[in-house]
């Protein structure tokens, strides 16, 4: 649309939406040379039509959503069989906790779009171009609680395989999936031959219908006009072999003409569509990151107050980083996925359960497990969950049933069932295997997939009821071998009361193991638990020619981790970890000894650098790295406060002017470096979005700047960036300007005369230092 706009006229620097008003012929003529090029779907002219990104539109969103609908039912009453989707884009805005845009907030704005098309009657929503899974559930949910209709969702990769934010296309498909969208996929950001491998990780991991969407190409410059690289034939070609592989839903996104879906169309008659047979796994998830529930995989369990006095007080205290710190810790001891309790009866358990989860995501990428007796604590904790979750759990009352099993349902969870009912605790394995069954059969008569159902076989302690520990062996073989279910138990449940409690969990975590346990709940920080799952992995064929073994064996186990050894002053470590509450804290203690510029020299700046290291390597991701930059920023207010009562010196390495050209309303791009460069110590003055490039200019010669940052995310007005670039240059010949944002690369910042390009927030820390250095 947006070319097919440009090309027909569209000013630069012009928000697309509007021409809906402004210019209806031209777009029902476009709509129309698609719809005659043999499209079946025509998508509205709404991209960017949500009340953030209409911020300083003269229309109010209803005209623009009421006009773009009736245009495409205009340019579609010729024709039959054409179906009208309403386009929704991102909002514009990084969600928490990268962001500052709350999940709710997120929905309440995708909410009103999916209420204006059900109100103008649009057949279908199309989600697309997004970069964040959260973002993607929030406008998924918004359709999916407000609307019948069929609901398809598409992220843009980019050829690192992930998205802007660290999302990779396994996860996108399991938390899709789970949502139960009509069709899940790729669009924009690559042309069809960089899209391969990840189109076959889609094709692969999805179980719903797959829709495949690439560019033309990239942009490139000709003659100084701008077009795309790849033909209409090749582009046809690659997407033909999409099809061939199993994709049911194909298009054209970026630089894509009539020219191109008529030939994809012309050439698709006669191809049939592969029929994919997706494996169905068990597979849980966070944004970054996926677990198949296959071998053992071990469940931390941890973040749990029972008998945890430290725990309780930390909660009741609302001290987040000490629960964080059981999650970091977890996990460098080996959990897979992470339990997550915090039920006290004195504390707002539902609003701690979602900050809770929300820092745990912030630092860490294993999926977690909610554990709550409270339905309304579960389903808030999935609503924010970026993922696909375990919950735990329902059993076999009614009560049970008809409260969690619908829950888990619609946002499609894994649930653990427990083998207990109305009758309590049973006695016998027989007892709890027709109890598991009986789960089994409501969960699947309400569509929940067995793979998603885990049976806990309950591990009753041996000093009181010694009978049981075999009852309970018996039942996880049974429900193992002939029901063909995933297993999980409480392991250290069995030992309470007597001595040497390692041992007997670790015996009869053995005895469960060789009967098939596939989630053993364990404390990560027993080094006898751990080595003995490891020893178990390799018999058990799941550690081939026990590498992990040999590894595990060859750290040294003195530098296993727990809680109550951690040094809290390690400010270096705490910005790594992204520990904001703990940063003021240790930077304090730091200036008794140290001077600010020392600290920010010898803790920040390095702690960061490793932390930037880890984003390029992609061991860490997006949220990692924004969690990392906003501890720095805690650590900041203290030193600053401190050179303040001092009245002396400066943290600032320098002025840095930044700003989102004008016509573009994006401000994601610029807001991460932004927050990147200022925690390296740089002072950045942020002229906002839609900039006009004679006033960028001009506060570069009023504040005598000599860095300038300009961010572009649309195709539309890479010409501004690049008028402003010439505006700057005019007035100040010694200024460097460095430029980013989705549309751009390195021939396209050379071809608009941009001095650096910076591709991420951590190359845009090197072009600071290189160009503010030398001043």
């Amino acid at each position: 649309m947006g070319t097919m706009l440009q090309s027909a006229g569209m000013q630069d620097g012009k928000i697309p939406e509007e021409m809906n008003i402004e210019s209806r012929e031209i777009v029902i003529d476009i709509h129309k040379k698609y719809i005659s090029a043999g499209a079946d779907i025509i998508t509205t002219n709404t991209f960017g039509a949500n009340r953030i990104k209409l911020e300083k539109s003269k229309y109010e969103l209803e005209e623009i959503i009421r006009a773009a609908v009736h245009n495409a039912k205009e340019a579609a009453k010729e024709f039959e069989n054409v179906s009208i989707g309403l386009d929704i884009g991102p909002i514009g805005e990084l969600l928490e906790p990268m962001g500052t845009l709350s999940f709710d907030e997120a929905y309440e704005t995708f909410k009103e779009v999916v209420m204006l098309g059900e109100k103008y009657n649009v057949d279908l929503y199309l989600i697309e171009t997004m970069t964040d899974l959260s973002e993607a559930r929030a406008a998924v949910l918004a359709v999916k609680e407000n609307s019948s209709k069929p609901v398809f969702c598409t992220m843009t990769f980019d050829e690192s395989g992930r998205t802007f934010t660290g999302v990779c296309p396994e996860s996108m498909c399991i938390a899709l999936n789970a949502l139960n969208v009509d069709a899940v996929g790729i669009n924009c950001s690559l042309g069809p031959k960089e899209m391969v491998p990840v189109v076959d990780k889609i094709l692969e991991f999805s179980k719903c219908p797959v829709i495949i969407q690439p560019n033309a190409g990239l942009p490139v410059s000709v003659n100084g006009k701008v077009v795309y690289n790849v033909k209409k034939e090749e582009f046809a070609e690659y997407v033909i072999d999409f099809v061939k592989k199993g994709a049911s839903l194909v298009g054209g996104c970026c630089g894509t003409t009539d020219e191109y879906i008529q030939y994809l169309k012309s050439k698709l008659k006669g191809e049939s569509k592969a029929q994919r047979s997706n494996k169905q796994i068990s597979r849980v998830c966070t944004a970054t990151r996926f677990v198949n529930i296959e071998g053992v995989k071990v469940v931390g369990e941890r973040i749990n107050p029972t008998g945890k006095k430290l725990f309780k007080e930390a909660l009741r205290n609302n001290d987040l980083d000490y629960v964080v710190r059981e999650a970091i810790t977890q996990v460098k001891n080996g959990a897979d996925i992470l339990d997550v309790n915090v039920g006290l009866p004195e504390i707002d358990e539902k609003k701690c359960m979602v900050n809770v989860v929300k820092e745990i995501q912030s630092v860490t990428d294993v999926p977690l497990q909610i554990d709550s007796t409270d339905c309304k604590v579960i389903e808030e904790a999935l609503r924010v969950y970026n993922g696909k979750a375990i919950v735990n759990s329902v059993n076999g009352t009614e009560e049970s049933l008809n409260n969690v099993l619908p829950i888990v349902k619609k946002y499609g969870a894994a649930v653990v069932a427990l083998a207990l009912d109305d009758n309590g605790l049973p006695k016998s394995a027989e007892e709890r295997i027709a109890i598991a069954a009986r789960i089994v059969k409501r969960a699947e008569e309400i569509g929940i997939s067995r793979e998603d159902i885990i049976i806990d076989a309950l591990t009753l302690t041996v000093s009181a009821q010694q009978n049981q520990a075999k009852e309970t062996v018996k039942a996880v073989k049974y429900i193992t071998d002939v029901l063909k279910l995933k297993t999980i138990l409480g392991v250290s449940n069995i030992s309470f009361g007597l001595p040497n409690r390692n041992l007997l969990n670790r015996t009869f975590l053995t005895m469960c193991l060789n009967s098939g346990l596939t989630l053993p709940i364990v404390n990560p920080g027993s080094s006898e638990i751990m080595d003995t799952i490891m020893a178990y992995k390799v018999f058990n064929m799941e550690d081939v020619n026990e590498e992990n073994y040999v590894k595990h064996f060859a750290v040294n186990q003195d530098e296993k981790t727990t809680t109550k050894e951690r040094d809290t002053a390690d400010l270096k470590e705490i910005v790594i970890e992204g520990l904001k509450d703990e940063a003021a804290k240790a930077t304090e203690s730091l200036l008794q000894e140290k001077k600010e510029l020392e600290v920010v020299n010898e803790y920040l700046i390095p702690a960061l650098d490793i932390v930037g290291e880890r984003y390029e390597k992609g061991i860490i991701f997006l949220p990692q790295l924004i969690g990392s930059a906003e501890t720095v920023k805690k650590s900041f207010e203290v030193l600053k406060q401190s050179l303040k009562s001092k009245e002396s010196g400066s943290l600032s390495k320098g002025k840095i002017i930044m700003a989102t050209v004008k016509g573009d309303i994006h401000d994601i791009g610029k807001n991460i470096v932004k927050v990147i460069l200022e925690n390296y110590g740089y002072d950045i003055m942020d002229l906002g979005r839609d900039v006009n490039p004679e006033y960028v200019a001009e506060m570069v010669q009023k504040h005598d700047v000599k860095l300038v940052g300009l961010s572009a995310l649309m195709t539309t007005t890479v010409k501004n960036m690049a008028i402003t670039i010439e505006k700057i240059k005019d007035k100040k010949q010694d200024c460097k300007v460095f430029v980013g944002g989705a549309v751009l690369n390195e021939e396209y910042a050379k071809m608009i005369n941009a001095d650096f390009y910076a591709r991420d927030a951590k190359e845009s820390v090197k072009i600071a230092e290189s160009v503010l250095r030398k001043h």
